[in-house]
């Protein structure tokens, strides 16, 4: 008999999120719009301090949005983050702009500000500036924001901070996207708190929300009929998906304890491996450990992150390469790639993987995985 499938990261519910989907039903609010848009919308806010925030249909519509709400257009230089999910990057093409990709850092995995400023210097020195960066914060961990920051304000671009993986996380004392001019959250079935799909767009710029706002609505004009004079996005998030997002953020710093615990457990079970290099987690942050992410050296180990991941599904176990960053994508091959010295978004991905880490992971379950990779390892 098969044994039951332990998945990378599965939507976990709290309880209370039918209480809000069944009272969308009986006010019969099914549309986009709604008291649970609004009070999403509101306990978002709440929690990370932000003033404004526009609930959406993807964390990736969030982004395409903030770009255009930072006038990136056709032709326009965009930095952002090359180890990172598409979804990062995509709406960068979809406003006809170009991509420059910025290289990790060994201390976060995260867009280095070395690597930022040499792209700065670079583009400058070509006489182009770029309209925005766009920085990630991956896995959970956040950037080194700070510098980012101050390296944008430097140049005076607009600070776009990618903090799909990372609600829940903190630097400096601050909640995760709420460093940037903009900041995004995904509501993915696989995120860290789910709405089965969506996402948020943050901002302190009430006018920018508000023509955001317009935007993923369609862009009605005020008017009896329907009248246009902008291009528009079905962007808007349903009532009921923003029912369960109530729910869920009701137990999103619970799922963020057990996020830890689950990392904590692996790295005290494995971390003597040789060759294992769990991802750091700077002394100024807190991640929320949405997924737990090593790196493997193969040399040192005796086996890879393939072969960890081939055992795993052998035993009906979902593990993952860690993001294949976009400068390696197809897609992306002709765009500029900034690094220092060596390629570290490559090693990071070469050697990269992410463990199973739902919060409803059992301790047997995470017994199972521990027990594989030691096997593994005895076996070597």
């Amino acid at each position: 008999m098969e044994k039951e499938r332990v998945f990378l990261s599965r939507p976990h519910m709290g309880g209370n999120e039918q209480k809000y989907i069944e009272d969308a039903f009986e006010k019969n609010w099914i549309a986009p719009l709604g008291e649970n848009v609004t009070e999403f919308e509101n306990d978002i806010k709440r929690y990370t301090g932000v003033g404004e925030a526009l609930a959406v249909s993807s964390g990736t519509a969030a982004i395409h949005l903030a770009l255009i709400e930072s006038n990136v257009g056709q032709d326009d230089i965009v930095f952002c983050s090359s180890l990172t999910f598409c979804a990062t990057s995509n709406p960068i093409l979809y406003q006809g702009a170009q991509p420059v990709f910025i290289d990790s850092e060994l201390d976060t995995w995260n867009m280095s500000p070395e690597a930022l400023k040499k792209a700065f210097e670079k583009y400058e020195q070509l006489g182009q500036k770029p309209k925005a960066v766009i920085v990630v914060n991956l896995y959970g961990q956040s950037a080194q924001l700070n510098e980012i920051r101050e390296i944008c304000n430097q140049y005076d671009v607009v600070l776009i901070e990618d903090a799909a993986e990372s609600l829940g996380s903190e630097y400096n004392g601050k909640k995760s996207g709420s460093f940037g001019d903009y900041g995004i959250y995904s509501f993915n079935g696989n995120k860290i708190i789910t709405t089965s799909g969506g996402g948020m767009l943050v901002t302190n710029d009430k006018v920018s929300r508000d023509h955001a706002l317009f935007l993923s609505t369609q862009a009605r004009d005020k008017a009896i009929h329907y009248e246009h004079s902008e291009l528009g996005y079905n962007y808007r998030l349903s009532n009921i998906s923003a029912g369960i997002g109530r729910g869920q953020m009701e137990v999103l710093d619970n799922r963020v304890s057990i996020r830890r615990s689950i990392f904590e457990k692996y790295q005290q079970s494995l971390g003597n491996i040789n060759g294992f290099e769990f991802q750091p987690e700077i002394t100024n942050s807190k991640s929320n450990r949405w997924l737990t992410a090593l790196t493997i050296d193969p040399e040192k180990a005796g086996f890879s992150s393939k072969d960890v991941i081939e055992a795993l599904e052998k035993e009906n176990i979902e593990a993952r390469p860690v993001w294949k960053p976009m400068h390696l994508q197809p897609l992306y091959s002709n765009y500029d790639f900034i690094k220092l010295n060596s390629d570290n978004a490559k090693a990071l991905f070469e050697n990269g993987i992410c463990l199973p880490s739902s919060s409803d992971m059992q301790a047997e379950q995470q017994d199972r995985v521990i027990q594989i990779i030691k096997d593994l390892n005895s076996d070597k």
